[in-house]
């Protein structure tokens, strides 16, 4: 089988100071890739600021014959976001793929997290994922091509004490990829998202130290990798991937009940084991085909 390659391609990878966008940088540009590497430069809870851990990767890279250009700039500002994508069009004229990779962590249970803790951690997930999506977007879309990547997580899809902030900003991702998979379909651009499991300086206090070595992020980054290939055709779909492990995760709907007749508190108590079925359960793709149901339903 022949090497996957990204010759001609332009890549953004955000947060690739580190862990997992920094792996994902080197292996872009080792198979060919133009790369800016963002990275604000801040702690992982996002306080501070240095252009030394995107400038270190970037100088990696080209240790290693490749082409990057380094960017500092904040993902969560509409500024910063667009400053991102430029650097990408005045170093190599165009950008094909967009790997959203940039986190910060402010855990702390529901009881005690304040506002200003929860806004900041949907601001850099979840808003930035929008502001650098959207400043790459008219050009994806104007040269009809383009690969994207969103960074989700298994606490947003199935929720993680403590983290209440983080949780709704990677579930919020889920919805942000479907939809720009579908907006992106006849323009050729694909959207997928990831929710890694690895050992990175997020989550060394969250696994088991023994798991270090298994949970490298060099086993995260070959399906980062993939879908941002020329050849993948798939989108709008969500992995887990880690230790060596991927698997497609999706919504689902079960066969549900309904009725005719205007249902009452009693009818729900009645039917809940109908209700609360699971098999057979259907994968629906976007919203129309999910009313489908309900539709045949009211007008049978």
């Amino acid at each position: 089988m022949s090497e996957l390659r990204y010759d001609g391609r332009v890549a953004v990878v955000t947060g690739a100071g580190h862990g997992l966008g920094r792996q994902h940088a080197l292996e872009l540009a080792k198979r060919g890739a133009k790369v800016v590497v963002n990275d604000l430069g801040g702690d992982r809870s996002g306080v501070g600021a240095s252009a030394g851990p995107a400038q270190e990767v970037v100088d990696e890279i080209k240790k290693d014959g490749g082409e990057a250009v380094a960017n500092p700039d904040n993902v969560a500002t509409p500024e910063g976001a667009q400053a991102i994508i430029k650097s990408a069009l005045d170093a190599f004229g165009k950008v094909d793929i967009v790997v959203n990779n940039a986190g910060i962590l402010r855990d702390k249970s529901f009881k005690n997290m304040s506002p200003e803790e929860f806004d900041a951690v949907i601001a850099v997930h979840l808003r930035g994922s929008f502001l650098v999506a959207g400043a790459a977007w008219a050009h994806l879309r104007e040269q009809g091509y383009g690969r994207i990547v969103n960074t989700s997580s298994p606490a947003g899809l199935f929720g993680n004490f403590g983290q209440a902030n983080y949780s709704t900003a990677k579930m919020g991702l889920v919805g942000f990829t479907k939809t720009l998979a579908q907006e992106g379909a006849k323009y050729n651009i694909k959207a997928n998202a990831i929710a890694p499991v690895a050992w990175t300086r997020m989550t060394e206090d969250l696994l088991p130290a023994d798991f270090a070595g298994k949970l490298g992020v060099d086993q995260v980054t070959p399906l980062v990798a993939y879908l941002v290939h020329e050849s993948n055709e798939d989108t709008g779909e969500v992995y887990t991937v880690g230790g060596g492990r991927i698997a497609r995760i999706f919504v689902a709907e079960g066969p549900g009940y309904g009725q005719k007749e205007t249902l009452s508190v009693e009818d729900v108590r009645d039917n809940w084991a109908a209700i609360s079925a699971a098999d057979p359960m259907t994968v629906f793709k976007n919203v129309g085909e999910q009313m489908g149901p309900l539709i045949q339903q009211l007008t049978s």
